[in-house]
């Protein structure tokens, strides 16, 4: 799965103590765990194995990003925001990842099972929204990781304090990560001219909803009964 949202942000003002998701979530297939120094390893490897996969989408996705002391400033930066309450990065840890692919060689094993991706909640909108941005493993896609992540997150997300809505950006072209919030029922808002960022990007960037007040357009429910396992 491509990844979405994964882009430089300014963080919105916060409150000094502020409460934060729990450190490990459920979601499905996975495992999804707050990142730490000990993953950095594994992202370098996962990173190196994707970069073509990535290069489109993710203006991060260089070869700097392959090496362990670059991921390892990435996870400060990640423990930081988590202390801060403005960002909340994951590992995901697939339990049961099956054979591994041709381009996985040399990826590290985790003891929950295998690192297939990241996946973020991000105060970067308004002090009532949170967004929500992934990126897997090239290896690791269509296997419906991104989506149960992204549901397991974004009953997480509504559960922060003052949250009154979640958003999934992506660029029109990344049709693929456009299908994990139309799979969950979220609703496209809108879609807003930006600046490109990434090879791949068409520079227009679609704002996917969830919003439990004003209801999905979209069938399904992330938050409602028999919704939450499944997955893309």
């Amino acid at each position: 799965m491509p990844a979405a949202a994964e882009r430089p942000f300014s963080s919105a003002s916060l409150p000094s103590h502020p409460i934060c998701p729990p450190e490990q979530v459920a979601a499905g297939p996975l495992v999804l765990r707050r990142v730490h120094a000990d993953d950095a390893g594994a992202i370098a490897v996962a990173v190196r194995a994707s970069l073509e996969h990535l290069r489109p989408w993710m203006p991060w996705a260089t070869p700097e990003a392959t090496d362990l002391r670059s991921q390892l400033v990435r996870v400060a930066e990640a423990d930081e925001l988590w202390e801060s309450g403005t960002g909340f990065i994951y590992v995901m840890i697939a339990r049961d990842p099956g054979p591994p692919g041709p381009d996985t060689a040399g990826m590290v094993r985790d003891p929950d099972g295998e690192f297939v991706g990241t996946i973020g909640l991000h105060r970067r909108l308004a002090d009532d929204a949170v967004e929500i941005g992934y990126w897997t493993v090239a290896a690791k896609t269509r296997r419906g990781y991104a989506t149960a992540a992204a549901r397991a997150l974004t009953r997480v997300a509504l559960a922060l304090p003052g949250t009154r809505r979640v958003e999934i950006h992506c660029d029109e072209a990344n049709t693929a990560s456009a299908g994990v919030p139309r799979k969950l029922g979220y609703r496209l808002d809108r879609v807003e001219e930006h600046e490109k960022e990434a090879p791949g990007e068409r520079g227009r960037r679609m704002i996917w909803v969830w919003d439990p007040a004003g209801g999905s357009r979209a069938t399904g429910s992330p938050a409602g009964r028999g919704t939450w396992g499944g997955a893309r």
